[in-house]
């Protein structure tokens, strides 16, 4: 049992000591060191790649950034168009229920200036209870023309009696100047026809007639 175990220690011995295993070993070894450079040869080739990849999606979010930059400004304007258009139009819906009776305004005018210029032709001192039909038909005309003038106001038409007041271009159109004793230059000396306001809009200049100075 003893000589046994002595030729199995020697056996192994020599297989270690075998100038084939020695002249392989190294063999192995550059093999593994060929092994582990070309690893890191592919892993340096690998870089550029990366980095290539990398830039081009660096490029790509830069050129979507801008491209969300532009279409934000785009809706921001096209926000603001549609809040102006919305502005505009309602301004004018507005403006057509104030002014769409203007017109017809006009033509009442007409109406209120001969009603007017009745009551103005009847002498005061006639105007008595011994004249009970030119009295009641006075009255008449008074209370037609006070009547009207409240639904003008009503519908916010505002008569425009300039007289004795500074001329103003926007509201008096001036038939002529001249100079009147005891009447400012440039203040309305007599009014020949009574101008009308529409909510604050001019609908038709009183005519005037303008002193100036000597």
């Amino acid at each position: 049992m003893a000589s046994w175990c002595v030729r199995a220690v020697r056996q192994s011995y020599s297989l270690v000591a075998s100038p084939a295993l020695l002249r392989a070993s190294p063999r192995l070894l550059c093999t593994a060191t060929q092994q582990k450079n070309g690893h890191g040869s592919e892993e340096e080739a690998e870089k550029p790649e990366q980095n290539a990849a990398e830039k081009v999606l660096v490029e790509e979010k830069t050129q979507l950034e801008e491209q969300l930059k532009e279409m934000t400004e785009k809706y921001k304007r096209a926000l603001a168009d549609t809040e102006n258009l919305r502005t505009r139009s309602q301004k004018m819906i507005d403006d057509a229920k104030l002014y769409g009776i203007q017109g017809f305004c006009k033509d009442l005018l007409e109406v209120a200036d001969i009603l007017e210029k009745a009551t103005e032709s009847v002498p005061k001192e006639e105007v008595t209870s011994q004249n009970p039909h030119l009295k009641n038909l006075y009255d008449g005309l008074v209370m037609t023309e006070v009547q009207i003038q409240k639904v003008f106001t009503k519908h916010g038409l505002v008569k425009i009696n300039p007289d004795g007041l500074k001329f103003d271009p926007y509201e008096h159109e001036a038939l002529f100047h001249a100079p009147v004793e005891g009447k400012e230059p440039g203040t309305v000396a007599i009014v020949t026809k009574v101008g009308y306001k529409l909510h604050g809009r001019t609908l038709r200049p009183a005519l005037v007639g303008v002193a100036k100075g000597p």
